[in-house]
């Protein structure tokens, strides 16, 4: 990692104090001082962290001028051994405030899993999938929220879609997007032999109605009646609703709520969010260039995981990631392990890319 020089922690800090001045102006407008608010609190955690490498590189260079002093030379070596140990840390915190953010990091998100390759025994496993989510996020203080599910005929899903909703979910949850595997020998399975099912999994970062603007005339709404489970009055009733947005051909499908309103509102909050993800994926793809990160493009058909239930094992593929601690990870609170895992080699890989520039 390079060391990031004294003159850009200088810019750094200096630029914190302009902010700072900008806002004690007299008469200032309050749209000026909700910009210069948001701009502070981004560079604030960055200045803090420019602050503490300068005291130590300044502490140093003190501690250095005291080394040809016969009284004080075993304190200072003493002492500069310690802040040449702390010193790494502070400049690696640093350069990670200084790398790029994920503007959706701290957003809510959109979770969707859908059975893949197995049959039954693949939306038995996209359910043990969204319990392992659901408990992580109880963990973590967030909320969850089904919006959507469609159930198999013997437990589990073929598919359920859920909003999670907190802080920094998405920054923790990103990764999670792929397919994920498990080799078990499922309950419907008499003679004991082991079978390999897929799962998918999608994290979208969910959208603010500033992020997208929907207009009426694209939309094409169609309403009738539920099907499935949800007893008579939700069959009885037109409260199922699809929404095709015309300009992409998006479909969203709701039909949960016995309301068409909450149903409506609902296939709205995830065409919202699907229109979001599309954008910034087109961003994404013009800035990427050739560069795609260790941990993976977030691609839904990429396998990134595999849960071996007689070996009792979880293997992450693209950090090459294997804890034998399965139960504990479908548990939910084992997946915090894989998951800081994944964030600090994005971080590793971020940083390495610095370098290169």
């Amino acid at each position: 990692m390079k060391a990031i020089s004294d003159q850009r922690i200088a810019a750094i800090e200096a630029r914190k104090d302009e902010l700072q001045n900008a806002m004690a102006a007299p008469n200032l407008a309050p749209d000026a001082f909700v910009k210069l608010s948001k701009d502070y609190a981004e560079i604030e955690p960055v200045a803090e962290a420019a602050r503490e490498v300068r005291r130590l590189r300044a502490e140093l260079g003190v501690l250095g001028g005291l080394l040809d002093d016969p009284e004080m030379k075993d304190m200072a070596a003493e002492e500069a051994e310690e802040i040449r140990r702390q010193l790494p840390e502070a400049e690696r915190t640093l350069a990670l405030k200084l790398l790029p953010r994920d503007t959706a990091d701290e957003r809510s998100a959109m979770l969707e899993i859908r059975a893949g390759t197995g049959g039954d025994e693949a939306a038995l496993f996209a359910g043990d999938l969204f319990r392992m989510y659901q408990r992580y996020a109880e963990e973590q203080g967030w909320r969850v929220e089904v919006i959507s599910t469609s159930a198999s005929d013997v437990g589990g899903f073929k598919e359920i879609v859920a909003s999670v909703t907190g802080q920094g979910v998405f920054a923790k949850l990103k990764f999670e997007s792929g397919v994920h595997r498990v080799q078990r020998v499922p309950v419907t399975e008499s003679g004991g032999r082991i079978h390999t099912s897929a799962a998918t999994v999608a994290v979208l970062p969910e959208a603010e109605d500033v992020d997208v603007q929907i207009d009426d005339k694209d939309l094409r709404i169609d309403v009738y009646r539920s099907s499935g489970p949800g007893g008579q009055s939700v069959n009885t009733t037109d409260s199922a609703v699809r929404i095709t947005h015309l300009p992409t051909g998006l479909v969203v499908i709701q039909q949960d709520e016995k309301s068409q309103h909450k149903n409506k509102a609902k296939a709205l909050k995830v065409l919202r969010t699907r229109l979001y993800e599309m954008e910034r994926e087109r961003l994404a793809s013009e800035r990427a260039g050739a560069r795609k990160s260790m941990v993976g493009s977030g691609d839904r058909s990429e396998r990134i995981r595999t849960y071996n239930f007689p070996q009792g094992r979880v293997t992450d593929h693209r950090i090459n990631l294997t804890l034998h601690r399965l139960p504990e990870i479908l548990e939910g609170p084992g997946l915090n392990e894989v998951i800081s895992a994944l964030i600090a080699e994005d971080e590793a890989e971020r940083l390495a890319s610095l370098d290169e520039q």
